[in-house]
């Protein structure tokens, strides 16, 4: 039975970097779309800049669920939807700031549209909400209920099964609802949709036994090791 009022040594921090990484990541996903100069079956390996980082976050998501289990992974979730939410709305508060006369003549409000507007603005906004609302739960439910089937076996199989969900939801929304909104021109939207699953699935691959040994030492240090057997998976359930 999950002890809910337990106290851990690592979980805060674990959740601190999580969220630290979703807002990084944002900004970066704003701020430039990288182009690596090569392709894949025709389809131009391109992407924006936030995909570098934010494959980790799923990474921070498996650990929390394999290690203390839906009900903890669910709070964290929430916590950096919040912490998500309020960084643009503060970006949208400074955006419709006066600017100083100075930063004006170097910068200027044009070049804050261009790099952060679309943080502070509805498109950007609303897919990085619904992306990482819709991704970060299915990889958690996926995963919980992956450990129960398989008896806690097969790590590495509950890891990727999971992010193959999860960052499939993820790169979809998040690129349609953003291309809707004209963050992105639908030429370059097939792109990528493609390049985003890709990479992030593939910094899960390679990260495969990084996780095995963060998840192996937890779960020896925190004396914890949940299995969902009868959670109640429903994400607005606090």
């Amino acid at each position: 039975m999950q002890a809910e009022t337990r106290s851990y040594r690592y979980l805060d921090l674990i959740m601190v970097l999580f969220v630290t990484v979703l807002i990084t990541s944002n900004i970066a996903s704003s701020a430039k779309i990288v182009d690596w100069g090569t392709d894949i079956l025709g389809l131009r390996l391109s992407f924006d800049a936030g995909t570098l980082l934010f494959p980790i976050s799923y990474i921070f998501g498996d650990v929390l669920t394999e290690v203390y289990g839906y009900k903890r992974s669910r709070r964290v979730i929430w916590a950096g939807f919040a912490a998500l939410a309020f960084s643009s709305a503060f970006l949208a508060l400074v955006r419709i700031m006066p600017g100083e006369a100075n930063w004006q003549g170097y910068a200027g409000q044009a070049a804050f549209d261009a790099i952060l507007g679309g943080m502070s603005t509805g498109g950007l906004v609303l897919a990085s909400l619904a992306a990482y609302f819709m991704g970060e739960f299915s990889n958690s439910v996926v995963l919980a209920r992956l450990k129960v089937i398989t008896s806690g076996s097969k790590l590495w199989l509950r890891t990727i099964t999971s992010t193959l969900v999860g960052e499939g939801i993820d790169s979809v929304v998040f690129i349609l609802i953003a291309t809707l909104f004209g963050v992105f021109p639908w030429e370059i939207f097939l792109s990528l949709v493609v390049a985003n699953y890709i990479f992030k699935v593939t910094i899960e691959v390679v990260m495969t036994p990084l996780t095995y040994q963060i998840v192996n030492f937890l779960k020896r240090t925190e004396n914890e090791d949940v299995y969902d057997r009868n959670t109640n998976f429903n994400p607005f359930t606090v």
